[in-house]
């Protein structure tokens, strides 16, 4: 045991030994005077302490400002740059209202559609993807990509799609590709009514007819809808009030569908058989004013305008004007039986057929030799209707054409309707006022000779005309206007153009069975630059029936025929004919003709109208 506690005792000498030795090695730490380093010991500016202090004072001062700019003085700004990034308005479209005919049948009306619409940045589509998104929409994958780098928060892919085509693209699980419903704008009746009806574009602003003309009253108003959306454009959540979309009001027309189809087929077949550059209809009640019919050729389909042309745009009723021609003769003949001038049984000298004045020859298109005023308009004889115009006072014939509606734009709140021509009286030479007699001179649409006729059609008065349906109807619905001729003297003119559509006359293939007609046909070259073309004409025929008790006015114009047949009375009457029996059978007027004992005339050879 001795060796142990020897051993222990060395050991213990041995760590105590070390343990004091650590003790003087920490006293002598301890006794270290840092001061003593040359580092430690070199004094620090007092600026330096003062300057950071300032700099940490001076920065929790901007922390302070900018929390209080923040929080307090542009916190409006701040919520609404905040609001930017996460609310959205939405947009609730008004239901545009629907354009109507007078039997309540849809001319225009709006349905729900689809559009597609992207976020490019977020669109995550492999090119296999792409190309099926292409082929989908209609487009090349160039065109797409195009389409893309347009915009990278959004981009419409397309517009008032069908439902299918919808589906379709969104089976394709894109991310970033979405559907927004809109409306879009459908025409049942097509081409036969767009002239009149018109067309919206994509974003329903009308653009042509009633759509464009009534557009404040059938555009409706929208309504909004505040929401919050995620970064993936879903809505998340509503804010406040909603306000709900006002649809538009609906537009109820004076056209009558079946009128206006038929008049439509009519027109296109008449341009057909003689090898027409176009045609036009207008159709007018003759008691109300209002138009039942107003048609062209060629057309266009209103829901599918790719490849649309300005001849196909053009509503010619209204807009294209030209000389009426003998259309104007009875008005000559009137005035002149209104004054005291003429009887129907006056003998006008039209011998030898051909009358030289200021240097301008005046012809008929046959020499006639004396002839009563009757068969001046029966014959239509520009010579005969010369000699009644140069006695009035140009002031007379021109104060005539204006009571009539020549030269003024006719008053129907349509776009592009036209005013015409019909110069001032006083610059008028002998000549002019002698070819004014018959239709030369002054210029008119195709819907201002039907206008103008209505003073035969409503006992001498020119009443005002309307393309919206009257709120009364039947023999309340008649109107008054301004009188140009007296009852009387428009019955002697109505005898006369019933003259016009039987044998003898220029137009018998314009007789309708069952009711009585009467009218004046229209032949007249073309213009050219500053003369007239040798070759190339412009027939019509404008007509009321029934004759006894006119119910409505008929105004057709066929452009350029070229199949072997010219004349008003042989290419425009047959279509006036076919759609006066039309037009009363479908108004369920009564005919005032025996159909047993009534002779059609349609075989009787025309006579040769002077033009």
């Amino acid at each position: 045991m001795s060796w142990w506690r020897g051993s222990k005792g060395a050991d213990l000498d041995a760590r105590g030994g070390k343990g004091r030795a650590g003790r003087s090695a920490g006293a002598s730490a301890r006794s270290v005077t840092y001061a003593t380093s040359p580092l430690l010991a070199s004094k620090t500016p007092p600026w330096r302490s003062k300057f950071l202090v300032a700099l940490v004072a001076l920065s929790f001062c901007g922390l302070l400002g900018r929390a209080l700019y923040v929080q307090v003085i542009g916190a409006a700004f701040f919520q609404r740059q905040g609001e930017i990034r996460y609310a959205r308005t939405l947009e609730l479209p008004a239901s545009r209202g629907r354009i109507l005919d007078r039997n309540g049948l849809i001319l225009a009306s709006s349905v729900p559609a689809p559009s597609l619409w992207a976020i490019p940045k977020d669109l995550d589509a492999d090119p296999a993807q792409r190309r099926s998104l292409a082929r989908l929409l209609g487009m090349t994958p160039k065109e797409l990509n195009n389409r893309l780098d347009d915009n990278p928060n959004f981009v419409w892919l397309r517009r008032q799609v069908d439902d299918q085509l919808a589906k379709d693209v969104l089976a394709l699980d894109l991310k970033g590709v979405h559907q927004v419903r809109e409306y879009r704008r459908q025409y049942p009746e097509s081409e036969a009514a767009t002239h009149v009806v018109g067309f919206t574009n994509v974003e329903g602003h009308g653009q042509e007819g009633i759509e464009l003309a009534d557009d404040a009253e059938l555009v409706g108003r929208n309504g909004t809808r505040r929401v919050i959306k995620d970064r993936l454009g879903r809505v998340v959540e509503d804010i406040g009030d909603s306000v709900a979309p006002v649809d538009g009001r609906d537009v109820e027309l004076s056209i009558d569908s079946k009128v206006q189809f038929f008049a439509y087929q009519r027109i296109r077949d008449a341009v057909a058989q003689n090898k027409a550059k176009s045609g036009s209809v207008v159709v007018l009640d003759a008691r109300s004013g209002e138009v039942l019919a107003l048609a062209n050729y060629p057309s266009y389909s209103p829901n599918d305008r790719r490849n649309l042309t300005g001849g196909q745009l053009r509503n010619r009723a209204l807009t294209d004007t030209f000389e009426p021609g003998s259309t104007v003769k009875p008005f000559i003949v009137g005035w002149a039986l209104e004054t005291g001038r003429v009887t129907p049984d006056t003998i006008i000298h039209t011998a030898p057929g051909r009358v030289s004045m200021g240097g301008f020859v005046i012809s008929d298109a046959e020499p006639h030799g004396d002839l009563t005023v009757s068969q001046v308009i029966q014959k239509s004889s520009n010579i005969g209707a010369m000699r009644m115009g140069l006695m009035f006072q140009p002031r007379e014939m021109w104060e005539l054409y204006t009571k009539a509606g020549f030269g003024q734009k006719p008053q129907i709140g349509f776009p592009g309707a036209v005013t015409g021509r019909l110069r001032p009286y006083k610059t008028w030479r002998p000549i002019e006022q002698a070819t004014m007699s018959y239709g030369y001179g002054l210029s008119a649409s195709l819907f201002q000779i039907a206008h103008a006729y209505t003073v035969f059609a409503h006992d001498g008065e020119f009443i005002p005309v309307t393309l919206m349906k009257s709120a009364a109807q039947g023999e309340a619905a008649r109107v008054s206007g301004l009188r140009v001729l007296s009852p009387k003297t428009v019955q002697e003119v109505r005898k006369m153009l019933g003259l016009v559509a039987g044998p003898g006359g220029t137009a018998p293939k314009a007789q309708t069975i069952g009711y009585s007609v009467g009218g004046k046909s229209g032949t007249a070259y073309k213009q050219e630059g500053k003369g007239y073309a040798s070759k190339k004409y412009r027939s019509w025929f404008v007509g009321i029936a029934p004759l006894s008790h006119p119910r409505i006015i008929v105004a057709v114009m066929v452009d350029e025929p070229t199949a072997g047949k010219w004349y008003g009375g042989d290419v425009a009457a047959p279509v006036f004919s076919d759609l006066v029996q039309q037009t009363l059978r479908t108004l369920n007027v009564q005919p005032d003709l025996d159909v047993k004992t009534q002779i059609i005339a349609h075989d009787v050879p025309a006579e040769p109208e002077s033009f």
